[in-house]
């Protein structure tokens, strides 16, 4: 016995030494990895039959590493897989909602704020989210109203997407954008099925994911600049994502999973409505972007711009003063223009030539007068 006893810790003392350093470690960390994902998928909140689809992929994650090894290609290959997969759909906000703030007097105020003029699209959008609001309160807030999506067509810079942020600013809500301008596959929406090896979430649930809320407000952005190709592909799609009937069960092929976006606000924009589909037109409200006139571009140039850039740049009330009778030649240096993106850059470049004079040190302030304009417009 004492002989067996002997050859028994002579071999014990044998596999110690012979054992690899940092596989047992490896070991436990897989099977941390493991119970990781299980945790993860067991404090989701998420549909009951999706979590059941999950927990059984995670067991047999588990018994792969068991019967193959924790090393093998089988097992890294399904960790990865299902790992990704298990971090996107514990990340989407099946339940997580913002509160809307409901108050109407507060949205007029947000849209004043942020929008000179435009009182008619101003007072439509008052009507849209009276609709919410009113849809809201009578039904406890548990339902959404389906309130027409609105599509605010106009040319450049003419205040499209600055609307949709407001709108969003003004409910309360997350804003996403997703733009359609140069898209050319519908999968960039709807994602990519997990059998290819470069599979995906489409831009529906990553701005879900990145909003944290199941309610925000998604831009879908220059819907009539869609490549030729891909168009009907990519309005059969707004089909399902625009129309209530369906988008209460949106699939994205990666999650393959229904997920409910009725209580996502969408807002379309275009700079006209030739390329769009008339059914997807059918489940819109277009609103009608109008021109801005010199007038108005005086007053949102010198009440709103002027004061936001100047102080972007870094520069005080007393730094930069510009004479009031220069406006109507500072915002027509290049002829006509139905927005105001090329006045922001105008604006712009002249508080960067009064900081960059200031910075010199060969003044201490500017002041623009008609001796000095040509000096600090920009020279395209």
């Amino acid at each position: 016995m004492d002989a067996l006893a002997k050859a028994a810790a002579d071999q014990n003392d044998t596999d110690i030494n012979n054992t690899t350093p940092g596989v047992s470690d490896s070991q436990d960390n897989a099977n941390d990895q493991v119970r990781s994902l299980q945790r993860k998928v067991e404090k989701t909140v998420m549909p009951l039959d999706l979590k059941q689809m999950l927990l059984d992929r995670v067991t047999r994650l588990d018994l792969i590493k068991k019967g193959s090894g924790f090393m093998s290609p089988a097992y890294i290959t399904e960790y990865e897989g299902i790992a990704t997969y298990i971090n996107w759909t514990t990340a989407l906000p099946w339940e997580k909602e913002s509160e809307d703030i409901l108050d109407l007097v507060k949205a007029k105020q947000v849209l004043d704020k942020n929008h000179f003029g435009i009182e008619n699209i101003k007072s439509a959008i008052l009507e849209f989210l009276a609709t919410i609001i009113l849809n809201k309160k009578r039904k406890n807030g548990h339902t959404m109203s389906h309130a027409p999506i609105l599509f605010l067509v106009g040319l450049a810079g003419t205040g499209k997407t600055t609307l949709a942020v407001s709108i969003a600013e003004a409910l309360g809500r997350q804003f996403a954008r997703i733009p359609f301008g140069g898209m050319s596959d519908s999968r960039v929406i709807r994602g990519q099925s997990r059998a290819y090896s470069d599979a995906e979430p489409g831009s529906i649930i990553k701005n879900l994911v990145k909003s944290g809320t199941r309610n925000p407000v998604i831009l879908l952005d220059e819907l009539d600049r869609v490549t030729e190709a891909a168009r009907g592909d990519i309005m059969g799609t707004l089909l399902e994502l625009l129309d209530p009937g369906q988008n209460k069960a949106f699939t994205d092929h990666y999650i393959d999973y229904p997920v409910n976006l009725s209580n996502v606000l969408f807002i379309s924009t275009g700079n006209n409505t030739t390329n769009i589909s008339t059914a997807v037109l059918d489940r819109m409200q277009i609103l009608q972007m109008p021109s801005y006139s010199d007038e108005e571009k005086i007053a949102i140039a010198r009440g709103y711009l002027f004061s936001r850039i100047r102080d972007e740049v870094g520069l005080t009330e007393t730094e930069l003063t510009i004479d009031e009778l220069l406006w109507p030649q500072i915002i027509r240096p290049l002829g006509y223009d139905s927005g105001i993106r090329s006045l922001d850059r105008i604006v712009a470049g002249i508080c960067r030539k009064a900081a960059r004079a200031i910075v010199e040190g060969s003044v201490t302030s500017v002041h623009l007068t008609s001796d000095n304009l040509k000096q600090f417009l920009p020279s395209w």
